[in-house]
């Protein structure tokens, strides 16, 4: 009876091991490597440790010209590139990781193909089977709402609320509402969309407390132990603040690899108590390109990666003039004044004066061209009115102006500003 079993046995236990093997394979990877979990010398919190071989690809790909405006009008606060980059005729030498240096080569003339990249520019996309209709047609649209919102909401501290009761203003929400207006009037102009974040919750898995050892470490650092509050307050902000751009990075990267991404963003003041918060009369709009590095930012060794990744791919050439077509028709559909930096840590670029160059995680990181935006305030009386009247079709009085909900007059201004740029890009 034994012997008559003993097949069965073993195809059953075959059956479990190929099960196995199957959950095994189809695991996801860790988000993080155990390393990014500590301090490490000469790198951001969190960071990736960057793969300067990967540079070596855009030799002799970048005249001299170029690389020396974009670093100095883009890139750098002031002379500050110097402290890691030499330039001679021929070439560059690049600080990369510890002592080691990486020579990139200067070409002789314009290369006669774009460098090394996943993502196409206006002029390397495909013909359009009809421009005036479907200017967006192979063009691949990853759009990110910022934060996260929902029950995150007063984590992020995006969020407030006119005497404990009513509506409640939360960025999270916003942007996902924006995102989803904007995302079905990119497809009927041909894009294909992907949305960073479809839902209320984090793209990360991970969540505060897998961040409480390195809190501890970074307050340690700072010469302090840091009471379990506030390290349950640095934890919160590992998660959501640094490590969350970091995951959307990785989708962005490494599955969606789109064209362009569109940073979805609403601006605020200082709001004080948000229970009971101080609503202000001034309304503004920006938009932020990666650029003006700080010398002590030049000094972290993923931030240069990223900086000469991005210098190198050419991303600022479609990064500015992306930004432009978009900052003018938003102006036109919004009627929303410029903001104004009065530090260091950003300069306008471009013709319009609604854009500056300012280093951000998200900006930095993504490597593609970023549409990084930053319209309205979301504390001013304004638009408090408008986030109360909610979405609907049209449009509406409000706040004693007849006009379209503020999700859907965002979502129109940018795909105009979209529409613009690759109707006249793709017809030269």
């Amino acid at each position: 009876m034994t012997r008559q079993f003993r097949p069965l046995a073993i195809l059953v236990a075959a059956a479990i091991l190929v099960a196995v093997v199957i959950v095994f394979l189809r695991r996801e990877p860790p988000e993080l490597a155990d390393a990014q979990l500590t301090i490490r010398p000469g790198l951001s919190t969190l960071a990736v440790e960057p793969d300067w071989t990967e540079l070596e690809a855009y030799d002799g790909t970048i005249p001299r010209d170029v690389f020396i405006d974009q670093l100095q009008d883009i890139y750098s606060e002031g002379d500050a590139w110097r402290s890691v980059v030499e330039v001679f005729d021929t070439h560059a030498d690049i600080r990369a990781g510890g002592s080691d240096r990486l020579r990139i080569q200067f070409a002789k003339t314009e290369p006669p193909g774009p460098p090394k990249r996943y993502w196409r520019a206006s002029a390397e996309l495909p013909a359009a089977n009809d421009l005036a209709k479907l200017p967006l047609q192979g063009l691949r649209i990853a759009i990110d709402p910022g934060h996260i919102g929902g029950s995150w909401a007063r984590m992020e501290e995006r969020w407030y609320q006119i005497g404990g009761e009513g509506v409640a203003v939360q960025e999270g929400d916003l942007t996902l509402q924006t995102a989803r207006a904007l995302k079905p009037k990119l497809e009927a102009l041909g894009a294909e969309v992907h949305l960073v974040r479809d839902a209320l919750e984090p793209v990360t898995k991970m969540r505060p407390e897998d961040f409480a050892e390195l809190a501890t470490q970074l307050m340690a650092s700072e010469g302090g132990s840091g009471t379990q509050g506030e390290i349950r307050k640095l934890s919160e902000k590992l998660f959501y603040r640094t490590h969350e751009i970091r995951r959307r990075a990785q989708v962005v990267n490494d599955d969606i690899k789109p064209d362009l991404a569109i940073c979805l963003h609403y601006n605020a003041e200082s709001w004080g108590d948000p229970n009971s918060p101080q609503l202000v009369p001034r309304n503004h709009f920006h938009l932020l390109i990666n650029g003006t590095y700080s010398r002590a930012e030049f000094r972290l060794n993923d931030n240069r990666f990223h900086l000469f990744k991005r210098l190198l791919q050419r991303t600022h050439d479609e990064e500015l003039a992306l930004n432009q077509s978009i900052a003018e028709a938003m102006v036109e559909e919004t009627g929303l004044s410029r903001y104004i930096y009065i530090t260091p840590n950003a300069k306008p670029v471009g013709r319009s004066g609604y854009i500056y160059a300012r280093n951000l995680l998200a900006n930095r990181i993504y490597h593609c061209p970023v549409v990084f935006l930053e319209p309205y305030v979301m504390n001013s009386r304004d638009v408090y009115q408008r986030v109360k009247a909610g979405d609907y079709e049209g449009k509406q009085e409000v706040a004693g102006k007849l006009r379209k909900s503020l999700v859907r007059e965002y979502a129109d201004g940018l795909t105009e500003g979209l529409r613009r740029y690759y109707v006249k890009a793709r017809s030269i």
